[in-house]
């Protein structure tokens, strides 16, 4: 008889054959043959070289459209195409300019992948408006994207501009830059935070952006927050508008599709929320500890059994009434409920220095930016459970990071601050930073210990700041949404806000912003909003 254990193993070994299996016959399918070509020195056999053979040796056993040739920096082909670093990947360069410096490992597979579909179907299914921005590019432009092989929102930013060099081959051309391999390149543009592009040598985009946004900023040579589609753009009518793509509003959707009402999700950055960015979760239920990112794909992977979401999108306006209208940066939804799910943000130090260094040794994401501090000092401001998972996360990746906290105490979990002191973390306490210094990038901050007043200044080449969250609710607080006094939503015990057909859940909410309360949250609320659309308790207030 099997066991449990050999169960789950052939079930994983069976997803996996069908996941294989499928890849296979996508890239059977293709129209066109993908040639990689890579440029290495005379020598150098690094590890980014032998991983890059790894990578292709695995892909070309999948599919023969894919072809592989390896050159020295001395051969004519490395002069004619430019290749100028080792290793560098060429993707079908006599079609297209898009190469790799580093290797595709961790998240940057995602963008590998994608990149030799595009290749091979020799189109980059963007939508409408983002071609209408890209037809009228008239000169050239360079692009380079870094990324880290631990960024969950590099994927989204990298394959943007392959979309755009394969719609444009005549004048966009790209460079992904593993930020690990050319760590002086990654200095020279002071890129500290992925994934972050430039055009042209210009910055375009710190962070993922929407398809539409980029193209944007990459017309302009400019960074854009917004895009704002032609008044023509489409319009979606159900039930429920749920805003925010985290644990609140993913389980929400879920709910309110299985309750038969017809949902959709609204999330404007990366799905998941700060969940993404969170290294390690310990003890969501069935899970002693999982990665925070793998999390989010389950989670995603689930509710897009049940529920339409549109990533990458942000809300412009709500107008209560009925339908609610909530307008988006792509099209207009008339909905008859409408769930807050918005979450939270990282909270800054508001000193000088903070946000002009901002993605230049200021980070607010370990997991993103940690390897390029790999033999670094930096220091991780703040004294909750935060904080010092993400200390700890710095020093396994092999960075010298010490602990500023403006108390005496920590506020973290117990089995945290244990391992603090397990793995020889350094704490300044009662320490305040005053400001942070340096030109193009981190150089040092400015100390100040809060009971003595005494001033000191410390060299670091980084500065990580997690000290808690301030609520996203800037729409609730557009169409007048009552906010409590620490500023989170005004809600009752059934997640309805003040204005009829308006709910909310999840840390937008306050109280213990835990993965799993905000899971309970989005459930009970999308619970709610289905009982009430049935029978409408603002309509029996008002007889």
């Amino acid at each position: 008889m099997e066991t449990t254990s050999e169960m789950d193993a052939q079930t994983a070994e069976a997803s996996q054959e069908n996941f294989m299996r499928q890849l296979r016959e996508t890239f059977d399918k293709l129209p066109n043959d993908i040639p990689l070509y890579m440029f290495v020195d005379r020598g150098d056999d690094n590890v980014y070289t032998q991983t890059n053979r790894q990578i292709v040796r695995a892909f070309r056993e999948m599919s023969s459209r894919i072809t592989f040739r390896e050159y020295y920096m001395d051969n004519e082909l490395a002069g004619k195409w430019n290749v100028d670093r080792s290793p560098t990947l060429l993707i079908a360069p006599e079609r297209y300019n898009i190469r790799w410096l580093g290797a595709p490992v961790g998240e940057e597979g995602r963008i590998f992948l994608e990149t030799l579909i595009f290749a091979g179907m020799g189109k980059s299914n963007l939508n409408q408006q983002t071609l209408g921005v890209l037809d009228k590019i008239d000169t050239p432009r360079n692009i380079k994207v870094f990324v880290s092989a631990t960024c969950p929102y590099c994927p989204q930013q990298a394959v943007n501009a392959v979309r755009a060099a394969i719609e444009r081959p005549d004048l966009v051309s790209v460079e992904i830059v593993d930020i690990q391999a050319e760590p002086e390149l990654a200095n020279q543009y002071s890129a500290f935070s992925v994934p972050q592009t430039f055009a042209n040598d210009v910055l375009i985009g710190q962070g993922a952006q929407s398809e539409e946004v980029f193209a944007l900023s990459l017309l302009k040579l400019e960074p854009q927050t917004i895009f704002i589609p032609d008044s023509d753009a489409e319009l979606v009518e159900n039930d429920l508008v749920v805003i925010g793509g985290g644990p609140a509003g993913l389980a929400a959707g879920i709910y309110a599709e299985r309750s038969g009402l017809k949902a959709a999700v609204i999330e404007r950055d990366a799905l998941g929320g700060q969940v993404a960015l969170t290294p390690i979760v310990e003890n969501y239920p069935g899970f002693t500890s999982v990665g925070g990112k793998t999390l989010v794909d389950i989670m995603v992977s689930h509710a897009l059994q049940y529920v339409q979401i549109f990533a990458g999108e942000e809300v412009l306006e709500i107008e209560p009434g009925n339908p609610i209208t909530v307008k988006t940066s792509r099209r207009e939804f008339k909905t008859r409920a409408v769930l807050l799910a918005t979450g939270a943000k990282h909270r800054n130090l508001g000193v000088p220095g903070e946000s002009r260094l901002s993605g230049k040794g200021v980070s607010y994401c370990a997991t993103c930016d940690g390897p390029l501090f790999k033999g670094k000092k930096v220091i991780m401001v703040g004294g909750g459970s935060s904080a010092v998972t993400e200390a700890l996360h710095l020093s396994h990746q092999g960075v010298n990071v010490t602990l500023v906290h403006r108390r005496d105490s920590l506020r973290a979990q117990e089995v945290l601050t244990k391992q603090l002191e397990a793995n020889h973390i350094p704490i300044l306490w009662n320490t305040e930073v005053q400001e942070i210094l340096g030109r193009e990038r981190v150089q040092g901050v400015e100390l100040a210990n809060n009971r003595s007043g005494e001033q000191t200044r410390l060299e670091v080449d980084g500065v990580f700041i997690a000290i808690g969250y301030e609520p996203s609710v800037d729409l609730a607080r557009k169409i007048g949404i009552e906010l409590n006094e620490e500023g989170f939503i005004k809600h009752d015990e059934k997640h309805r806000t003040g204005i009829p057909g308006i709910y909310s859940a999840g840390d937008v909410e306050g109280g213990y912003k835990q993965i799993v309360t905000a899971t309970g949250q989005g459930a009970a609320a999308a619970m709610t909003i289905f009982e009430d659309l049935m029978n409408p308790y603002w309509l029996a207030k008002a007889n």
